[in-house]
């Protein structure tokens, strides 16, 4: 039969048990405002029972707390981490689309292009009135200096915004890295505990925080498996515990791998800042594949920044590759005025990379482009298998990022500067000398000016002579000779007329409007279709932000409702379990007075 004191064992347990109960109610209310903190439960279940050999064989024998757990659903953390990759996307690029659109902005409270323009066609129009008139010669070569100055102006705050992006990049990929190993170092603490049948509730928590943090940086995967024993008998209490970013493998267990920003030796766009980095990983070296479409994220905002072309980089297919002589015909750069790729760099093919150090574009009579690469290194063996193959510089990135407004800008002012510069070719100046070009590109390491010649006199073309391929945004700027000396400006074709003829300038007016010089418009059209693009990418970037910054509120009350600390379900809790100990309490007060009675009143 049972012990005497049997009654007192089976009282103690409810009051050890829901002494626990409200110790954790505590924990819960004390975190109500803590962030990531996870609602613990102490989880009870009946104590073994006891043979007594009685007729009633066994009795119960009171009740036993067996752990304290997190209430958690892992659907609703999945379902979160997915959304967060997206929110902070559209959260990232619509903040740097915002200073994008503020270097083309063109209203009362700023200078912008419309204002420059209209000013350089209303001089002109004032110059063509009296073309021999010093005075207004000088007041339309200044407004062509703002013209250029505007340029030159959005070309730097592009670069500075290509440059933050960069330097972002940097610090974002050194987080991953920190929350890798923070992540490893949690799973091997986490085990620690749970393998001598704890539950690390609070790590578990931190854990999930750092999921959280990452999520929002780049896709994340997750995956706990337990360890069973070496013949699958019983749970060890371990597990393994894998995070996966973009698809690829970042943490197992207690392993971690990083990530590496190694910077590039050569520019991808020849209008990009000296330094960007490009993202391997340290142990293999091979490319962390950031473009993928199932990338999502900060890093994929800041990468779709940084590098964003609209796809339209260089691409063509091979006709011969042999030795250090590449040549590429049917390319989307057919035309000096889209030419992108830098002087030198790094040209695909089959993920195959050859480095250029020159090329050479060859027109024929119908304009078509021939473009021919020399190569740093022979292309070895098999090379010549790669003939018919497509070859491409850079990445194909659908955005609109820094790379893609440069060289809208690039295109817009080499089919500009090309008309303007043929035109005033044709004439000559007050001096009755022959005008060269007015518009010019500056060379951004000597500062010298590049000679450049007429438009069509260009049957071929190396990424080293003065052509229109060096007039970019950032070296776009007016004749020195003409700066110093206003008489250095063509209005007529030949002088002997009379300094007073106009009809160079009557060949310039329809250059702002009627002449087609970008998508179909002239030059007036130029920045409406800027603000056309940023418009576009702005307003897609606002709406899906405010849309997933929307399933996050949802998603995270959902996460909530089940997880987090409610103060009127931890109240209740508060009173039940309360009740339950003064019960368990009551129940030792009447068996201490039954004991007394039997011990002192019946003389057993």
């Amino acid at each position: 039969m049972p012990s005497t004191f049997y009654g007192l064992t089976i009282a103690g347990s409810g009051l050890n048990s829901f002494q626990t109960a409200v110790n954790t109610t505590a924990n819960n209310i004390a975190n109500v405002q803590t962030e990531g903190y996870t609602r613990q439960v102490a989880n009870r279940k009946q104590a073994e029972s006891l043979r007594v050999y009685a007729r009633y064989g066994t009795t119960g024998s009171g009740v036993t707390t067996t752990s304290i757990t997190q209430i958690r659903d892992a659907y609703y953390d999945v379902k979160y981490w997915e959304n967060n990759s997206s929110l902070g996307l559209y959260e990232k690029k619509l903040y740097y689309m915002n200073q994008i659109e503020e270097y083309f902005k063109d209203d009362d409270s700023s200078k912008g292009f419309t204002t420059i323009l209209n000013s350089m066609f209303n001089n002109l129009e004032s110059l063509a009135g009296a073309p021999g008139d010093l005075d207004r010669r000088k007041t339309f070569i200044s407004s062509c200096q703002d013209f250029a100055t505007y340029f030159n102006s959005v070309s730097i705050g592009l670069n500075q915004i290509q440059t933050d992006a960069n330097l972002e990049v940097k610090s974002t990929v050194d987080n991953i890295n920190a929350i890798a190993q923070k992540i490893a170092l949690l799973n091997n603490q986490i085990n620690v505990i749970e393998m001598q049948g704890g539950h690390a509730n609070e790590l578990r928590d931190e854990r999930a925080l750092l999921i959280d943090e990452l999520s929002n940086i780049v896709p994340t995967e997750t995956q706990e498996t337990e360890v069973m024993n070496t013949n699958d008998e019983y749970y060890t209490g371990c597990t393994e515990f894998r995070v996966k970013i973009n698809g690829q493998l970042l943490v197992d267990t207690r392993e971690y791998r990083t990530l590496e920003c190694k910077t590039r030796d050569t520019k991808v766009n020849q209008s990009d800042v000296d330094g960007l980095y490009d993202i391997v990983w340290s142990d293999t070296g091979n490319t962390f594949n950031a473009t993928s479409k199932y990338m999502s994220g900060t890093l994929k905002a800041l990468l779709d920044t940084r590098d964003g072309n609209n796809e339209e980089n260089f691409k063509g297919t091979v006709d011969y590759l042999y030795g250090t002589k590449l040549v590429i015909t049917n390319t989307t750069q057919n035309s000096m005025e889209k030419m992108t790729m830098a002087e030198e760099g790094v040209i695909t093919i089959d993920n195959k990379k050859f480095e250029y150090s020159s090329f050479t574009v060859d027109y024929d009579a119908a304009g078509n482009a021939t473009y021919t690469f020399a190569l740093k290194e022979p292309a070895g063996d098999g090379a010549d298998l790669l003939a018919g193959h497509q070859a491409q510089i850079g990445t194909s990135i659908d955005a609109m990022g820094v790379p893609y407004y440069q060289a809208q800008m690039n295109e817009f002012l080499r089919a500009f500067c090309m008309k303007f510069n043929d035109i005033e070719m044709q004439g000559e100046d007050l001096n009755g000398d022959p005008m060269k070009a007015f518009f010019v590109a500056r060379d951004l390491v000597t500062g010298e000016q590049e000679d450049l010649n007429k438009s069509d006199t260009y049957t071929q073309i190396t990424s080293a002579m003065s052509s229109y391929y060096k007039l970019t945004a950032g070296s776009f700027e007016v004749a020195k000779a003409s700066v110093k000396d206003p008489n250095i400006f063509s209005t007529t074709a030949d002088i002997v007329n009379g300094p007073d003829k106009a009809e160079i300038l009557e060949l310039l007016k329809p250059l702002k409007e009627q002449e087609k010089l970008y998508r179909g418009s002239g030059a007036n059209g130029f920045l409406q279709c800027m603000l056309s693009d940023i418009s576009v990418d702005t307003n897609e970037a606002k709406l899906f932000y405010e849309n997933h910054k929307n399933i996050s509120h949802t998603i995270t009350n959902q996460r909530l409702s089940i997880s987090g600390v409610d103060e009127d379900d931890e109240a209740l809790d508060l009173v039940k379990f309360q009740n339950a100990y003064n019960l368990a309490s009551k129940m030792i007060s009447t068996m201490a007075e039954m004991y007394d009675q039997l011990i002192l009143n019946t003389a057993v």
